[in-house]
């Protein structure tokens, strides 16, 4: 009966020990998991040797916890697929474990430079534009925009009057860096600085001619603005108008019921 009791209070004790364990680890996880949240990003899909060119099918998701606003560069991301595609792979990496841009095989300029991010045949051009022109500096690298200009010219009425006018200059822009935060250095201090806001100067992708048509455009002292996109919209608008003082007189009613109807999908309009 003794030997009983004392092997019912053993058990007793091993439970309770292994509940306070279960409660400390909970706490601890807890604690250590306060100020993180949960990322996903890209992952070997089956055990990769050194030296593999990633395919398609090489490549998974999973995800894993970081410090909140505190992302570390060197993880590749969903959104980076394409980047990684093709690429060799530095060093074994066993299935499930994150893939770190350190053991790709990229250029190095790459990493450190805007050159190599170019497409051939385009080129990189910055104007300034910052603060509520760029979406109140929301605007970040690897962004679509629409860039808008608003620029003073000669009256069509005649004499030597002048009249603001506001045009689309170019859509579907896409942004490369936002003052001296890259695409390929999203996560990097000085973008982290330029998320908030702190730039001046934005750097696009464009063709030559349409080069020439920005450099002119901002030294006509005239001024820029950004319009930002959903990453998704692709679609291109056609014969958007010159807008003055008599356009917005003439327009504003059929651009309110436009934005009732299509926009907000309002039928019961008077």
């Amino acid at each position: 009966m003794k030997q009983k009791a004392v092997l019912i209070v053993s058990v007793i004790v091993g439970l309770l020990a292994f509940w306070m364990t279960h409660q400390y680890l909970q706490a601890e996880r807890a604690r250590l998991f306060a100020d993180a949240e949960e990322v996903e990003v890209l992952a070997a899909a089956r055990d990769l040797p050194a030296g593999t060119v990633l395919k398609f099918e090489d490549v998974g998701k999973v995800k894993i916890y970081l410090r909140k606003g505190g992302f570390s560069d060197d993880y590749v991301l969903p959104k980076d697929l394409d980047r990684v595609l093709n690429r060799k792979i530095r060093w074994p990496l066993d299935r499930r474990k994150a893939l770190a841009w350190s053991n790709v095989d990229m250029p190095e300029g790459v990493r450190q430079g805007l050159a190599h991010v170019i497409k051939p045949t385009l080129r990189a051009v910055s104007i300034s534009v910052g603060g509520d022109a760029a979406v109140s500096g929301l605007v970040q690298p690897n962004d679509r925009v629409d860039i808008l200009g608003t620029f003073a010219f000669p009256s069509r009425s005649g004499g030597k009057e002048m009249e603001n006018v506001t045009l689309t200059v170019l859509q579907d822009v896409t942004v490369l860096a936002t003052g001296q935060g890259l695409a390929k250095q999203e996560f990097e201090e000085t973008d982290r600085y330029a998320r908030s806001g702190g730039y001046s100067t934005v750097t696009f992708e464009v063709s030559p001619r349409e080069a020439e048509l920005l450099v002119f455009a901002q030294n006509v002292q005239g001024k820029l603005t950004l319009t930002l996109r959903n990453p998704e919209d692709i679609s291109f608008e056609k014969d958007l108008p010159e807008v003055n003082f008599q356009h917005i007189e003439k327009k504003l009613p059929e651009l309110n019921e436009y934005r009732q109807r299509i926009i907000r999908h309002k039928t019961n309009l008077m």
